[in-house]
């Protein structure tokens, strides 16, 4: 790709590309010096198991390899054991080794369902801390200030309201940042809750006397709820280790506006196309793509046609009339297919039983009586106990 098509890619879904036009200067320079850029993302093994919340730097890490530069999938197995601060609102405690090595292991496993195995340089940022005394850990400590440190929301605020901040939480920033001194990053990603600590990599590159990374910050991804941060606590997560059927209902339980978010920030496809679709067809694909990343293609054609024939028995009779209606534009207006259908008696009744909510396409409720059907089959509903299987043809 040249710049301007890595560039569109890469800021796709971003929040934040710090500092301004740094990322394209850095695709210059790679491209001058005949070199991939050095990109790193950093996830401590706090939990197990992962859901597409984290995938979504997976996501733009897999992006950066399409675009051929050298991805360093970073394990925290050190920065672990000290617990992340970051929005928190009491001192967390620490992870075992143990603890973190297991949950290591197989965050390994899961997270070549998304990126290139063999472009994807896996470290643990224990080879460079573990090996550090106490003096090294001072001489980083001295490159930052406790007023720098207050700078950040979540120890501005547990100060101000009098809540305990261990030492050792200032410590977390500092080393992670060290990580990008120790890996000579040219790009950091991370999600907007650790801007924060990205920044601190640039800080502690330029005190090293080091090129200093760019910074590309990524939203926290809904969950199911649309609104809250995508949690197992909370019960709104697709876990990517979920059983196919699984995965697939819930992205299908997801409303059309968080469907389109998904697509932005867990594909590449192309959204322009995407919101072209009707949104239960988009919604299809996008749970068969999600279903398909993590279980293989088969698993996402059978997922579809399980949860088409759960759909059908549930809700359709086995009578149903059908109709082909032709059309010259390759579109087909949604009250014209009603009353050509013959579901309603006049186009004014199909406005009307559209705006009283008793239109659907399958399954979806029809609200909007602009709705244009592109060729392709469809399961048009009226009420409680009308249908009708339309097929438009151009």
């Amino acid at each position: 790709m040249n710049i301007e098509q890595q560039m569109q890619l890469l800021s796709r879904g971003t929040l934040e590309i710090l500092p301004a036009g740094s990322l394209e200067e850095k695709l210059k320079l790679a491209a001058k010096e005949k070199r991939p850029l050095r990109i790193k993302a950093g996830f401590d093994p706090t939990a197990p198991d992962l859901h597409l919340g984290h995938t979504v730097l997976l996501e733009k890490l897999r992006q950066f390899q399409q675009c051929g530069h050298q991805v360093v999938f970073l394990i925290g197995d050190f920065t672990g054991m000290i617990g992340d601060p970051t929005g928190k609102s009491a001192t967390r405690p620490p992870l075992t080794q143990e603890e973190v090595l297991e949950n290591a292991e197989t965050y390994k496993q899961q997270v070549f369902k998304v990126l290139d195995e063999s472009k994807t340089e896996v470290r643990f940022n224990s080879e460079w801390l573990g090996k550090m005394g106490a003096a090294d850990l001072i001489q980083i400590a001295g490159k930052a200030t406790v007023a720098r440190m207050l700078e950040r929301d979540d120890f501005e605020k547990r100060y101000k309201g009098g809540q305990a901040i261990a030492i050792h939480e200032f410590l977390y920033p500092l080393v992670q940042g060290y990580d990008s001194v120790a890996l000579e990053a040219d790009v950091e990603l991370g999600g907007n809750d650790q801007k924060f600590n990205l920044l601190m990599g640039r800080q502690l590159q330029q005190a090293y006397d080091k090129p200093t990374q760019v910074i590309l910050t990524m939203p926290l991804l809904e969950g199911l709820d649309g609104v809250n941060k995508m949690s197992k606590s909370l019960n709104n997560y697709v876990g990517i280790q979920e059983p196919a059927k699984e995965q697939f209902g819930k992205i299908m339980s997801a409303s059309d506006d968080l469907m389109y978010r998904y697509y932005e920030l867990l594909t590449d496809v192309d959204l322009d196309e995407v919101k072209a679709k009707h949104p239960m067809e988009a919604k299809k694909q996008l749970a068969s793509l999600i279903v398909s990343r993590f279980h293989g293609e088969e698993a996402g054609i059978a997922a579809r046609a399980g949860f088409e024939n759960q759909f059908a028995k549930k809700e359709i009779p086995d009578d149903i009339p059908e109709k082909n209606i032709t059309v010259a534009d390759g579109q087909l207006w949604i009250v014209k297919a009603l009353s050509e259908g013959g579901l309603t008696a006049s186009n004014g009744e199909a406005m009307r039983m559209i705006k009283q909510g008793a239109v659907s396409i399958d399954g979806e409720k029809v609200t909007d009586k602009d709705t244009q059907l592109e060729a392709g089959s469809y399961l048009l509903k009226v009420g409680k106990r009308k249908f009708l299987q339309l097929t438009v043809n151009e």
